[in-house]
């Protein structure tokens, strides 16, 4: 699959780049998650100016240290003594070297140190300090494990603390770069068919390149080489967590699975996961994984206790209302099976990942401040129905507009008259001064 978007991406790290290659040195971090395409942006704006790459595998140090002397010769063609066995001497040689040729040094899995010799980030730091102002190097350095790159570089414990000069995090692509993707590999796509590809990737580059890659461009056949026999999509959820959480993840795992099954409020997880205190991992998943979110209504004080958990990432939620949920079909390899649960129940899930699409959607093409849902307890007991709720309340932020909206996959089974009602609570308690524009958003509107 070709090069997508990261338009904006591009332009700062060329922006960085020039200041590196004629005033001084400059560190940039670009983190994201598994298969966000880091390496790819990093390497795509560094493909006309000389670059040295360097993998941190997990290794022994001087066998690292030799395989990157190998790469500096190959690559830029400069004296690397033979024998070196500390990143510290090949580090400071790299930064010498900057001295009279500017070039871009690049550091994948840059946190994989912690697990080799984690003294690395203050012999670096060190090492930056003192050279950086009269050298010419765009140091780039990116890394998978949220939790560890944001410790190392934000952290003000940490020694590498204040030294990057830019902190790019990549982001899922936007429905409109979907579009664009899905129309290049099916000129003839359907909504549905973008709906599948953005409800089961999240737009997560890797994940989209491996679907368009196989001819999978339709809701059928997204559906199955997610959940095929083989596929590669299998595992990559455990891969995911315990590359953040480490193997020791197991109530993380139980509080995710619950989340996924429709368990959005503390006490519903508790109940399901037989865990008493949620606090603390909560916060957890929230805060140091970035895997949770914490949702409370639209205009809600921040500290209310009205709140419901959301697991953030698509492909997540997918993985564990398909794959974890039905691995006794997996493990006993009753792949038909498993398909027809997924493409029957299907139509159900997509209906709250159409909501989170046009969420997406409505930031990406209007000026929007603020974004999210409503609802309220009802404690009349003359209704029959004991919540208001209401799926999209979008907040203008350059004039007092307000779009309120449902969503529907099929407009037939919208209701205007009860839908209304909701818009003219929300307009009398909050939004009297405001224009308000009701809508009802479908498939046909994607």
């Amino acid at each position: 699959m070709k090069f997508y978007d990261r338009g904006k991406e591009l332009a700062e790290l060329e922006r960085i780049r020039s200041v590196a290659f004629s005033v001084s040195s400059q560190m940039t971090v670009v983190t994201g998650r598994r298969r966000i395409g880091k390496t790819k942006l990093i390497m795509k704006s560094c493909e006309a100016s000389p670059t040295l790459y360097l993998f941190v595998s997990r290794n022994n140090e001087a066998t690292l240290c030799n395989q990157f002397s190998e790469e500096a010769r190959r690559s830029l063609g400069f004296f690397v003594p033979e024998g070196i066995t500390s990143f510290r001497d090949l580090f400071r040689l790299c930064m010498e070297y900057g001295k009279n040729m500017p070039f871009n040094l690049i550091l994948d899995e840059f946190q994989e140190f912690y697990n080799i010799n984690p003294a690395i980030f203050s012999e670096v730091q060190n090492i930056w300090d003192q050279t950086k102002d009269n050298t010419h190097v765009n140091f780039l350095v990116c890394g998978s494990v949220y939790t560890l790159m944001h410790r190392i570089f934000q952290d003000s414990k940490e020694p590498l603390y204040g030294r990057a000069s830019g902190f790019i995090k990549l982001k899922p692509f936007m429905p409109s770069v979907l579009k664009q993707i899905l129309k290049d590999h099916n000129p003839n796509y359907s909504n549905d068919d973008l709906l599948a590809l953005y409800a089961t990737t999240g737009g997560v580059p890797k994940y989209v390149e491996l679907l368009m890659d196989n001819g999978c461009v339709k809701v059928q056949s997204i559906l199955e080489r997610m959940c095929g026999e083989n596929s590669l999509f299998l595992e990559e959820g455990n891969t995911v967590l315990i590359q953040e959480m480490g193997k020791q993840y197991g109530t993380y795992y139980s509080v995710l699975s619950a989340i996924a099954s429709g368990a959005t409020e503390s006490s519903r997880i508790s109940q399901l996961t037989g865990v008493a205190s949620l606090g603390g991992i909560m916060q957890r998943l929230e805060e140091d994984y970035d895997l949770v979110g914490k949702k409370r209504p639209v205009l809600s004080k921040p500290g209310s206790q009205t709140v419901r958990y959301e697991i953030k990432d698509h492909f997540l939620r997918f993985w564990f209302r398909y794959i974890v949920k039905y691995q006794n079909l997996i493990q006993t390899g009753q792949w038909e099976s498993l398909k027809d649960i997924v493409v029957q129940d299907y139509p159900t899930y997509s209906g709250k990942e159409l909501e989170a699409y046009f969420k997406d959607k409505l930031c990406e093409e209007l000026p929007i401040g603020q974004i999210g849902s409503w609802w309220e307890n009802n404690r009349s007991k003359t209704s029959d129905n004991d919540q208001h709720e209401v799926d999209i309340v979008a907040i203008y932020h350059d004039r007092p507009k307000v779009l309120i909206a449902e969503v529907k996959r099929d407009k037939r089974n919208f209701k205007r008259q009860p839908f209304m009602a909701k818009v003219e609570l929300l307009r009398a308690k909050y939004f009297d001064k405001y224009e308000v524009e009701p809508r009802c958003f479908s498939l046909t509107d994607m």
